[in-house]
């Protein structure tokens, strides 16, 4: 217990700024008088006290924050961030069961976009706004959001961010300070939503409907206000709209950050992880786009727009979808879930193994062929006009191994609790990726609703390992990490 107070003191500081998170939907609750306002108070209410007793009974244990407690922080703010975003739903929905409403809660923390609801189209406007909210603030993490700002509440941010911000890269700055960093990727995460703001109002959506797709669409989240999600618009425009804001959320936000700070769009195209994607995207939306359209699906023009939106959505783990995809020919529809363990950039809002490490295997296997056919022949491996080591090649081979073995697992284990092969393994794919929607009985079409609890408390787990790049949890059942 000695191990964890520490770190439960951290968890009980942060949980009083989300207090005042959950007063937002609150007050939009307030504003279109839909009877959620008392959900949201006493969810507030709770957090507080919850927090002050877990701050008082752990007060005698506060200490400097060490490597590994970052990892178990993470991973309990995760869960219990979740627990406290799922009261709202819980307290207002009667007929909501505390599996579905902490599955909604951290499909949304986690940028899934997974979800349960069933009539979208009528729920509490302050429940949907509650929702997007959850997939913004997780898009670029409730963490790195605490990280910001909590050199005020005395602790070091530095080992909880690096356990947080995905990649192989974790020790890049834009900033000396770590604070100064989250808040360099907070101002351009907000700035960009706000873009995306304006840009949807102006392409005809209303205002709630363009803040909620704002929050969800940069963020790759994946929400929408409508069980059809972005068909309810069939609006090119609003779809153009939502395919840049993935794109721009799926690439290195320090990328971004030099972009503004020298005024150029030239570090976007230099960048080898950036090109790769965007190639890879570009590829597939042309090619699928032309099978589709010789296969009479659609006519030229809808296929491209079709394709290009889809293939953007869930290749870039967005989740959105303007038609049923999973009606399209099998190899192109499990394309595009093959692409979402990849396409998405390091240091971004997206999911998966990401392109830098798939970049790194490839150059490695490259490698080790020229050196089989000559053996003493002296090749390095270099990304962006830098060298790198076996170390790092060995981290990502066993990370990348891990990552596909627990898609495996978990798709055989979803198959034993009754779900279909192509429901099973696309649903962990669209979790572990936090794409969304899967093909079969999770497909666009439909949702997860119809999923056991056993089958939702899996792709619960398998969302949460996705989010937080497996290693951050698989090491905390490890006896190596609770010995002194």
């Amino acid at each position: 217990m000695y191990k964890i107070a520490p770190i439960i003191h951290v968890i009980a500081k942060i949980g009083f700024l989300f207090c005042p998170i959950l007063l937002i939907p609150a007050l939009v609750s307030l504003r279109y008088h839909d009877g959620v306002f008392s959900a949201f108070g006493s969810a507030a209410l709770i957090t507080l006290l919850l927090s002050f007793a877990a701050w008082l009974l752990t007060i005698r244990h506060r200490r400097e924050m060490r490597t590994r407690d970052g990892f178990t922080l993470v991973f309990l703010m995760w869960i219990g961030f979740s627990v406290l975003a799922s009261l709202p739903f819980y307290l207002f929905l009667p007929n909501l069961s505390f599996t579905d409403a902490f599955f909604e809660a951290i499909s949304g923390l986690t940028t899934t976009g997974a979800t349960i609801f069933t009539d979208l189209n009528h729920l509490a406007p302050s429940l949907n706004f509650w929702r997007h909210m959850l997939n913004w603030l997780g898009g670029m993490g409730i963490i790195v959001l605490a990280v910001a700002i909590l050199p005020m509440l005395g602790v070091g941010g530095t080992q909880l961010f690096k356990a947080e911000i995905p990649g192989i890269n974790k020790d890049s700055k834009m900033a000396p300070r770590i604070s100064q960093t989250a808040k360099n990727l907070w101002i351009i995460y907000v700035f960009f939503t706000l873009i995306t703001f304006i840009a949807l109002r102006l392409a005809g959506m209303g205002w709630f409907d363009a803040i909620c797709h704002a929050m969800s669409a940069f963020s790759l989240g994946g929400f929408s206000t409508y069980d059809n999600s972005i068909a309810h618009f069939n609006s090119i425009a609003i779809e153009i709209v939502l395919s840049i804001a993935s794109i721009i959320g799926a690439i290195n936000f320090t990328n971004h950050f030099y972009a503004f700070r020298h005024k150029t769009l030239r570090h976007y195209w230099q960048d080898e992880e950036v090109r790769t994607t965007l190639t890879l995207l570009s590829a597939s939306i042309v090619v699928i786009a032309l099978y589709l359209w010789f296969k009479d699906f659609y006519s030229l023009g809808e296929s491209f727009r079709h394709v290009g939106f889809n293939v953007i959505s869930i290749a870039l783990a967005n989740g959105y979808a303007s038609v049923d995809f999973a009606l399209w020919p099998l190899v192109a529809s499990l394309w595009m879930y093959f692409l979402a363990n990849i396409l998405a950039n390091a240091g971004s809002a997206g999911g998966g193994i990401k392109t830098i490490r798939a970049i790194v295997l490839f150059k490695f296997s490259l490698r080790e062929m020229m050196i089989m056919m000559h053996p003493n022949a002296v090749r390095t491996v270099k990304i962006n006009g830098k060298n790198i080591s076996d170390r790092i090649a060995l981290t990502v081979l066993a990370f990348i191994f891990v990552y596909f073995m627990t898609v495996v697992m978990f798709t055989f284990l979803l198959m034993i609790s009754g779900l279909d092969f192509i429901s099973s393994m696309t649903a962990v794919i669209a979790c572990i990726t936090n794409a969304g929607p899967g093909l079969g009985a999770v497909g666009p079409a439909g949702n997860y609703a119809l999923l056991s609890d056993l089958q939702k408390w899996l792709c619960t787990a398998v969302m949460l390992l996705g989010r937080l790049e497996i290693f951050t949890v698989f090491i905390l059942f490890t006896p190596a990490y609770w010995r002194k």
